[in-house]
């Protein structure tokens, strides 16, 4: 049992991220002209970076994640559904590599 508690903080936040960029690179998906794909693909491409550098340090993707929760729930506090839909998944996955992170265990994926 221990080992799949250990098995689980490990992989939650990375899993989550990776779900969360995806989330956000679907927003993608509105840009009117093609030029605009890029500027709309941009959040979820510095997250997946983040993401990699977090991979073996997960304070990173904990204080990360964490400050642009906040930081678009600052930002947004007018739109209420936009700080839910945004801001509660980033806190989410700001957690979890913090718990990661507080918690170390032997079982890291490797680092390629």
């Amino acid at each position: 049992m221990r080992e799949r508690s250990s098995s689980l903080r490990v992989w939650v936040p990375r899993i989550f991220a990776i779900l969360v960029c995806v989330f956000l690179g679907l927003f993608a998906l509105d840009a009117a002209a093609p030029s605009e794909l890029a500027a709309h693909l941009a959040p979820a491409l510095v997250l997946l970076v983040v993401v990699a550098v977090s991979w073996r340090r997960e304070w990173v993707g904990g204080l990360v994640f964490t400050a642009l929760a906040a930081a678009y729930a600052y930002v947004a506090r007018g739109h209420v559904s936009w700080v839910l839909a945004i801001s509660i998944p980033l806190l989410i996955v700001g957690v979890t590599y913090l718990w990661s992170w507080r918690h170390p265990t032997t079982l890291r994926p490797a680092a390629h």
